[in-house]
């Protein structure tokens, strides 16, 4: 074949550097957008934090992206100001004694937010404080560590906590642990068990338990052998611990030969023992969530802004700006007009992700003020579609936004993804969102009978009645999605 040139037209899509940099910066999280602006302010010298010192320079804040225009009819967005007060920094000393207290110098109760206090009017910021990351292996390994032991017992006991899961529970047969260490160690069978006793009446009190049934046993020993109803609780935990499981009550009662009232108090008992003693050694830590927009009601509307604290605020250096115009032409300045462009583009990259922030979260508010209003069971079905077109983006952008993007509301803080769902036909041709029937199905379960809770044909049957088709099985598909048990397990004594 001969080769030849032929010109052709037509249209595609280029993503440039900024147009990939827009959209990588638009998908990060709070936590991974500081980062980022962290790292871009170490590596671009153009860029640097703001300060009030220079108010006439080229700067970039959060607060420079002008709210929305105020929602139509009774729930829009109002223009009256209302910024949060964050500032809670006090002055510090520059020199301090060398006996000097910290806590005498700076209050650091008011680091935590006034909703916090507790009722007495006291500042309980250690509150549910992680407690280092500690396992539950190393609190017994230090219990064991402190324990008056023969070497040969601290090789068991090491090896006995190591088979214990972060239940609690002993995940290996004493033989196990046994056949594991006899080639080291010159020991018998009872040793072992000896030592698994001794772990047994560790810190939390029922760890090491091969069984739930042994767990609660060992529980029960911290309680006065005088106690009331100790010896009829030993007994059902021996003997019926699967009929309570299995809430057969009126099984148990014939066993037993208690009446309902004895019974509900035995079962109570019960159940202020913990079935996992290692769950109150969490090896999680506590993490925080940095709402990226407020939403809050003022004078009877609701008014959207963006949460101005969560990213430093940058601009670019004005000085070696101006000492670049200055400077002309050259190779020694290439390097840094590169910069300035980047920095340019960052910081529009930065306001053009608040802006559509702001824009998507003020069409979720419009279209989900019921919920704003009267709870989850006010919520509209909603997608992604319907952002989509009504901003006149395309979906895929719409996801991204709403990825690890937080709206804090008066009814607490929800993923963006949170305000959608999908839906389900009513009689009259409406339609109900999965998280309004969640909500009801929710409600009607808090308030059964608890000695006849409602099946999953009878829910059914009731939002029909309310106009809302809904089958048996998806009803019962948003209960196990609410991680709510089955009517026979819900069942209770009066």
């Amino acid at each position: 074949m001969k080769p030849s040139l032929q010109l052709k037209i037509g249209q595609h899509l280029t993503m440039t550097p900024q147009l990939q940099q827009a959209i990588r910066l638009l998908q990060l999280s709070t936590l991974d957008l500081q980062a980022e602006i962290q790292q871009t302010l170490e590596e671009n010298p153009m860029l640097e934090l703001e300060d009030e010192s220079y108010p006439d320079e080229i700067s970039y804040s959060s607060s420079s992206i002008e709210s929305p225009e105020p929602i139509s009819d009774d729930s829009e967005i109002s223009s009256a100001d209302t910024q949060l007060d964050m500032d809670r920094n006090q002055d510090i000393p520059e020199e301090l004694a060398v006996d000097t207290d910290w806590g005498d110098i700076y209050d650091i109760t008011t680091a935590s937010s006034s909703t916090s206090s507790s009722s007495e009017g006291g500042n309980d910021y250690l509150e549910n404080q992680s407690i280092g990351g500690e396992t539950l292996q190393d609190h017994l390994m230090w219990q064991l560590q402190n324990s008056p032991t023969s070497d040969n017992d601290f090789m068991i006991g090491t090896a006995i906590i190591d088979a214990i899961n972060d239940d609690g529970y002993l995940t290996e047969t004493v033989e196990e642990i046994h056949q594991g260490l006899v080639n080291e160690l010159d020991i018998d069978l009872d040793e072992v068990e000896a030592m698994l006793h001794r772990i047994q009446r560790f810190d939390p009190l029922g760890v090491g338990a091969r069984d739930l049934r042994e767990c609660l046993l060992l529980q029960l020993e911290q309680f006065d052998p005088g106690t009331p109803e100790l010896t009829d609780v030993r007994m059902l935990i021996e003997n019926y611990l699967d009929l309570i499981g299995a809430h057969d009550y009126a099984r148990l009662q014939r066993k037993t030969r208690r009446n309902e009232e004895e019974l509900h108090a035995l079962i109570s008992f019960i159940q202020t023992l913990n079935p996992k003693p290692g769950s109150v050694i969490s090896r999680d830590t506590t993490h925080y969530i940095a709402p990226d927009i407020y939403v809050r009601k003022v004078n009877g509307r609701w008014r959207v802004e963006l949460n101005h604290e969560i990213s430093p605020k940058i601009r670019v250096n004005q000085i070696y700006a101006d000492h670049l115009k200055a400077s002309g032409r050259g190779e020694d300045v290439s390097h840094l007009k590169n910069s300035l462009q980047e920095a340019r583009w960052f910081i529009k990259s930065l306001q053009s992700r608040n802006e559509t922030l702001m824009r998507v979260g003020k069409a979720i508010v419009e279209r989900q003020r019921l919920f704003l209003d009267y709870g989850e069971e006010g919520m509209k079905p909603m997608i992604l579609r319907d952002i989509a077109e009504e901003l006149e983006m395309h979906e895929s952008t719409i996801s991204r936004v709403t990825t690890q993007k937080y709206m804090h509301t008066p009814r607490g803080v929800f993923e963006f993804k949170f305000f959608f769902s999908s839906s389900v036909g009513t009689s009259d041709g409406g339609e109900c969102s999965a998280t309004a029937i969640r909500a009801m199905m929710k409600k009607l379960i808090e308030n059964e009978n608890p000695q006849k809770p409602l099946s999953d044909n009878k829910i059914s049957a009731f939002l029909i009645k309310e106009g809302i088709n809904v089958a048996r099985r998806t009803v019962a598909k948003y209960r196990e999605s609410m991680m709510i048990p089955p009517s026979n397990e819900r069942k209770r004594l009066a």
